[in-house]
């Protein structure tokens, strides 16, 4: 066994040594353990090297075992060609910005994003030089219009947070090509259960592993996924910053996506069969989902997911009062600052996701002070719809 000694030390010295080296052998668990080390014993400086040549595990913050076979995971998910799994969502799209981006370049964005996505553009790379451009990405000929000869990333999401717009990928990354600049799509909403935007023409794919992928909503966790170039940039990156995820969380998230396919299908199912119900009410004045005929992004939604997802929103009369009644009157449905678990949740985006933004531009873009986000979760389905209309009802009927 590793360092085994027939010598006997003191017990202040044995406490320390005994049982840190597993005697018998371990290979090949029904679950991988969860590796809680900040690093891997070598016996000298030969086995180092040879550690190295391997490609072996050394140091927590370069490499883990549950980090890279979480990171493997979603390089298949995603159809990439290599990953890296970051703390949270927020870093996956800090890490892969930084990565591309550098003082005087430009960022052409969707105006409908995560407000702290937005944020991360104007805030953190405008101090450092590189300027953003919000447009509405739902409108091809205006992002022809807004690239720039120093454009090199255009950004959006699979599905806009929170007004469920959903832009045209192919046609975003052929732009992007034909100007030199990379596509980055944050998959968070949809994920690879529902859309591969790497099949469609993206260079990187950010998730918040956090939201549907885990779906227990009991880790925060990020990836970032694409070409192996770029994704070796990032990990470079991510060494530096130290936006890795830690072991025990990547193990939890690892779990959670072993069910993927059929928490998202499901939740898809029941949020189509919810925004259908929600429509038909005299009290919701809108309901945003792509599965809605209705909908400007019907048909594309149709031709580029493989279902319409578990995310939607709706716009209610602007009294907070009679919002907050129906928020009490719910017994499925609770408040909640995440989305994406297997039990539906709340989120109001003006206190929430879109805060920080003034009030004239969040209405510009459609986020009302009568809109709720929900995100549909997998309980019976028409016990979810009597839930939301009974709420209703008692908040709203005179």
């Amino acid at each position: 066994m590793f360092k085994e000694s027939d010598k006997e030390f003191t017990f202040e010295t044995e406490v320390v040594n005994k049982g840190v080296y597993i005697r018998y052998p371990t290979t090949n668990p029904e679950v991988a353990p969860i590796f809680m080390t900040t690093a891997f014993n070598v016996e000298d400086l030969d086995d180092l090297e040879k550690r190295y040549s391997e490609h072996g595990f050394c140091y927590n913050r370069n490499r883990n075992p549950n980090r890279s076979a979480l990171a493997e995971l979603m390089t298949y998910l995603e159809h990439g060609e290599d990953s890296i799994a970051c703390s949270s969502g927020m870093a996956a799209i800090s890490t892969a910005a930084l990565s591309i981006v550098k003082k005087g370049d430009h960022i052409l964005s969707d105006m409908t994003l995560y407000g702290e996505a937005m944020e991360i553009f104007s805030d953190l790379l405008g101090a450092y030089g590189v300027e953003t451009t919000f447009i509405d990405f739902t409108d091809l000929d205006l992002v022809r219009k807004s690239v720039r000869p120093n454009t090199k990333m255009l950004y959006t999401e699979t599905v806009s947070n929170p007004m469920i717009t959903v832009p045209n990928l192919k046609a975003l990354s052929d732009i992007a090509h034909e100007n030199n600049a990379l596509l980055v799509v944050d998959n968070t909403f949809m994920t690879a259960a529902l859309c591969r935007p790497l099949d469609l023409g993206a260079d990187i794919v950010v998730n918040s592993l956090t939201k549907f992928a885990n779906g227990h909503s009991d880790a925060v966790c990020g990836a970032l996924t694409g070409r192996a170039d770029l994704v070796a940039k990032a990990y470079h990156l991510q060494v530096l910053l130290g936006t890795q995820a830690d072991p025990f969380t990547s193990w939890l998230v690892q779990r959670g996506i072993r069910t993927i396919d059929l928490r998202v299908p499901r939740q898809s199912e029941n949020a189509s069969a919810l925004a259908h119900a929600l429509a038909k009410s005299p009290y919701v004045l809108k309901v945003n989902h792509p599965s809605l005929e209705d909908h400007p992004q019907h048909e594309l939604a149709k031709a580029q997911f493989r279902g319409f997802g578990g995310m939607m929103s709706i716009i209610l009369p602007e009294d907070r009062e009679r919002m907050n009644r129906f928020m009490r009157s719910l017994h499925l449905a609770h408040y909640a600052m995440t989305l994406g678990g297997y039990r539906t949740s709340l989120s109001y985006p003006v206190l929430s996701s879109h805060a920080d933004m003034p009030e004239e531009e969040r209405r510009k873009i459609g986020i009302t002070n009568g809109m709720m986000r929900i995100s549909v979760g997998i309980e019976n389905t028409q016990d979810l719809v009597d839930d939301f209309l009974q709420a209703l009802e008692a908040a709203y009927r005179d």
